[in-house]
């Protein structure tokens, strides 16, 4: 297959990440190998792990096994809240269970704030990126507030904020906040767990007047607004179907048509201020009452 050229976002750091990739939360490891060659095979050349998902070791495989050179896929995983005291060791075991000896980004994973470890966890990150063996730092699932700590503590920037942001869930003032201070905004959950994406979903319409799916329309409203974006899957029908994004473009109108999704209890996840061991794991009462409506 020829893979398609999914366009490049740059980093503060001069590092350029694919503004396309493969998310492997939740995907088991034994299947993770399978999913990540298809993907290269596709045409990805990102992927998104993290020791919390339980499958590095399979992404590694995947990326060693597909024939497509190391330099060229941008590979993330993240430090987890049980190894903030030895960020050091951890990164030492996702490089061995990726099977790699550098990796092109590492994030903090979760700030926890009430464990009040998170600051700490960055200053140990930044001593292992000026040792050079990641390319890029950033944090996920980061408010405003606890950026502004690790960068009162360091004064150092992370590159990128990865949190959960779809068209139900737009996080403007965190975007702009990251903006402002030339962090990249990368979205986790970029469909709303497919609330968004079905073809009875309000969005419908717009993407049949581009001959799009609306998950492909949803997709392309993110890389338009300049996000990196992450998307989950374990079909090959919709890998393919996910690149398939970079032959359309939206227009000022179709954009205003996004504002009106916006949700002000549209979190699917827990609040990064709250408990973090539901992560990825809780729903909240709008998104119950979404799926009850489907059923109905």
């Amino acid at each position: 297959m020829q893979p398609c050229t999914v366009p490049n976002v740059r980093f503060h750091n001069g590092v350029d990440i694919p503004q396309l990739g493969l998310g492997v939360a939740a995907i088991p490891d034994v299947e993770a190998e399978v999913i990540v060659r298809q993907a290269l095979d596709t045409g990805y050349r990102h992927i998104d792990t993290a020791t919390r998902y339980g499958n590095e070791r399979g992404v590694g495989l995947g990326i060693s096994r597909s024939g497509v050179p190391r330099e060229e896929v941008f590979v993330t995983t993240k430090l987890w809240v049980d190894d903030f005291c030895d960020a050091a060791g951890a990164f030492a075991r996702s490089l061995d269970m990726l099977g790699t000896d550098y990796v092109d980004l590492f994030l903090i994973h979760w700030p926890a704030p009430d464990n009040g470890q998170y600051v700490t966890a960055w200053q140990q990150i930044v001593q292992l990126y000026l040792a050079g063996d990641i390319r890029a730092i950033g944090v996920s699932n980061f408010e405003p507030e606890h950026v502004q700590a690790i960068v009162d503590a360091t004064n150092v920037l992370p590159v990128i904020n990865q949190v959960e942001l779809h068209p139900y869930f737009q996080q403007r003032q965190l975007r702009q906040f990251n903006s402002e201070r030339e962090i990249v905004t990368e979205a986790w959950s970029p469909l709303a767990q497919g609330i968004g994406a079905t073809d009875d979903s309000p969005l419908a319409a717009l993407a049949a007047k581009h001959n799009k799916t609306p998950a492909q329309l949803i997709l392309r409203w993110h890389i338009e607004l300049g996000h990196v974006v992450i998307p989950k899957t374990c079909s090959p029908h919709r890998l393919a179907e996910n690149l398939q994004i970079f032959d359309f473009s939206l227009s000022a109108e179709d954009l205003d048509t996004f504002v009106q999704f916006d949700q002000p209890n549209g979190r699917l996840g827990t609040h990064p201020n709250e408990g973090f061991s539901a992560h990825h794991s809780a729903r909240s009462r709008w998104h119950r009452e979404r799926l009850s409506k489907r059923a109905a």
